[in-house]
């Protein structure tokens, strides 16, 4: 018997007879090739299992961006009320142990991938460690090979250059932000298929109007579709409409974290309003499917990245968002498919975002060959009404090392399977009967313990150095524009970002001194020359600032002709006094530069001082490339 294992959810521990799409992937290449025959032969010659209303079923999948499992009033939580997505628990099934990792971008790695996050070089949240690698396969390629018109509109979180963008992963229609936050909800600066725009009104909203017209204009067209709904609420910073808010301002909250005193009121009332947004927006989402007549034709699926983002109710789990504890990865999860799966039914055995691609492929009829062995395993056989033969399995979080001072990094890794958790410490957990990892039993079943400790050690030395420091460039070239914001920059000398977090963030106090500059690591695909516009402020008593942009032996120099001098916003918006990480955001300007040939290679792309008149030379945003033809 060949253990398998995953970074936050994997497949069975033990499945002797190979399920449709049930890949599996053990620790020594011998299995890994094993795994890939035995997938290829499962696809082959797999029947669906469920009666399909058509030939190709629409699938709509929104995915929360913070929201714990315990933010929702179908699993008890009396401090708000969601009867929206409660519904799709009602008309199709809640999944009552549903597992993702820690933090935003490695979720979606693998929910999109059905690959462990750490074989899709994702390595964290932020300045290209979100990057999914460009050889792996998407759910989005899958069916878009399929026929299926599809879209993502919301927060990517998983590159923002091509390769890296969403319309070259398959998606053919994108309206959101790549990054992994957002400074301001309201009107935000958005990007629709890689051009620069702006959303209008509250960010939820507007994602979810320009789904529902993806999905009206698809059907009309009789084109199945695949729409990826990726919120970025209640993710910080907590704003959300007044109408929403003004519910929960001072409601009687009954429902408290394990430990009250660590609860944040306002950021606790913000989420909770949040959360009703984003119900009224799946409600909108159902309604659309209804007035279409396709919500029999259309597989639903709801669920969220990661724990909750506060300290909150949350069914007496240990642990928020960022721990591999149970409150920072059990999520809710809720799926419906009228008419083809059984109704009102709670799937006990546990689960996770790297199955959804086995799953949604076998309930598609869309069958493909992966060149890469899956870690998912196809849920189908809980989605009917009937007891399947169901093996345990491990699922495995997985964190990178983390050492201070003085200390050695060590990774961070929990393993569980239906009945256990073993954390990072090596304690064992009664997990069904103890959520709150209150008692550790490790004494009592040392068998358990060793297996769990064996199988952790197994994975850290497989995939442990898949998850290191990026050193990948960020590509130019590889489309007609090339987006490169200042959170994939890196500032010098004086320069500062405007916020601690760089998702959001602008390089600001560039004062011009010798160290100063701003640089871009950089990869040219070909040889091109590239129009440069910089999208910057600067007040009007440094105007007159020259500056230099180089590659190599390529430079560019410009000058700033024009004063612009917004201020910064997002603070009268927000419901908590104290923001955090995130960066106010102010309305930036585009300044054409002019024209650069960029060699083919790698390396710096770097924006230096010349002439510094006033204080600075000014605030950047993002540099914005378009090759010339």
């Amino acid at each position: 018997m060949t253990r398998s294992f995953a970074s936050t959810m994997t497949l069975g521990h033990r499945m002797p007879t190979p399920q449709p799409h049930h890949c599996r992937t053990g620790f020594r290449a011998t299995t890994l090739v094993a795994a890939a025959l035995i997938c290829l032969a499962s696809i082959a010659c797999f029947q669906p299992r469920i009666a399909l209303a058509a030939e190709h079923p629409n699938v709509v999948i929104m995915l929360a961006d913070d929201q714990g499992w315990g933010d929702l009033s179908v699993h008890g939580n009396t401090n708000l009320s969601t009867p929206n997505i409660d519904s799709l628990a009602t008309d199709g099934v809640l999944f009552d142990r549903f597992y993702v990792c820690p933090v935003c971008a490695p979720t979606r790695a693998e929910f999109l991938t059905g690959r462990y996050y750490a074989r899709t070089g994702v390595r964290g949240v932020s300045t290209g460690q979100e990057r999914i690698n460009p050889d792996e396969v998407t759910i989005a390629d899958i069916f878009k090979q399929a026929g299926y018109a599809t879209g993502a509109f919301g927060k990517w979180h998983n590159g923002s250059q091509f390769p890296y963008h969403p319309n070259a992963r398959g998606f053919e229609e994108y309206y959101g932000f790549t990054s992994g936050h957002w400074g301001h909800y309201f009107d935000p600066m958005l990007e629709h298929n890689n051009e620069i725009t702006r959303g209008k009104g509250y960010i939820t909203d507007d994602l979810t109007t320009h789904a529902m017209e993806f999905m009206e204009s698809n059907h009309k067209q009789g084109k199945p579709f695949f729409c990826y709904l990726p919120y970025n609420t209640p993710h910080s910073p907590m704003q959300v409409p007044d109408e929403y808010f003004d519910k929960v301002a001072n409601r009687p909250l009954k429902m408290h974290n394990r430990n009250p005193k660590q609860e944040d009121m306002p950021h606790l009332r913000a989420a909770l309003a949040m959360c009703e947004n984003i119900d009224w927006n799946v409600g909108r989402v159902l309604k659309k499917l209804d007035e279409l007549s396709i919500a029999e034709d259309t597989i639903v699926i709801y669920f969220s990245d990661n724990g909750p983002n506060g300290w909150r109710w949350n069914g007496g789990m240990k642990g928020r968002k960022g721990s591999i504890d149970e409150g920072g990865i059990r999520v809710p999860m809720l799926m419906r498919w009228p008419g083809h799966i059984v109704q009102g039914k709670t799937i006990k055995p546990i689960a996770g975002a790297v199955d959804l691609l086995p799953t949604l492929t076998e309930l598609a009829s869309v069958s493909f060959s992966p060149k890469k062995p899956l870690d998912g395993r196809s849920l189908v056989p809980l989605l009917s009404g009937e007891t399947p033969q169901w093996d345990d399995r491990m699922l495995i979080s997985y964190q990178p090392p983390r050492g201070g001072k003085g200390k050695t990094p060590e990774p961070r890794v929990s393993v569980r399977n239906q009945r256990f958790r073993m954390d990072a410490a090596g304690k064992l957990y009664d997990i069904t009967a103890d959520p709150g990892q209150d008692t550790d039993v490790s004494k009592r079943h040392p068998d358990v313990v060793r297996e769990m400790k064996q199988t952790a050690d197994q994975y850290v030395q497989e995939l442990g150095d898949l998850v290191k420091p990026d050193e990948r460039p960020f590509p130019v070239g590889e489309a007609p524009i090339t987006l490169l914001p200042a959170r994939d920059g890196v500032e010098h000398g004086s320069v500062q970002r405007s916020g601690r977090a760089p998702n959001c963030s602008y390089f600001t106090h560039w004062v011009g001194a010798p160290n100063d500059a701003i640089t871009w690591d950089i990869e040219v695909s070909e040889t091109a020359t590239f129009d440069v516009e910089i999208f910057y402020t600067c007040a009007a008593d440094d105007v007159g600032a020259e500056f230099q942009l180089d590659f190599g032996d390529a430079k560019l120099t410009g000058k700033v002709t024009q004063a612009h001098d917004p201020p910064a916003y997002g603070a009268e918006a927000d419901r908590t006094p104290n923001r955090g990480s995130e960066s106010y955001v102010k309305d930036f300007k585009p300044m054409h530069v002019g024209k650069i040939t960029l060699a083919k290679g790698r390396g710096p792309l770097k924006l230096s001082a010349i002439k510094v008149p006033g204080d600075e030379v000014m605030e950047v945003r993002l540099l914005r490339l378009s090759k010339q033809k």
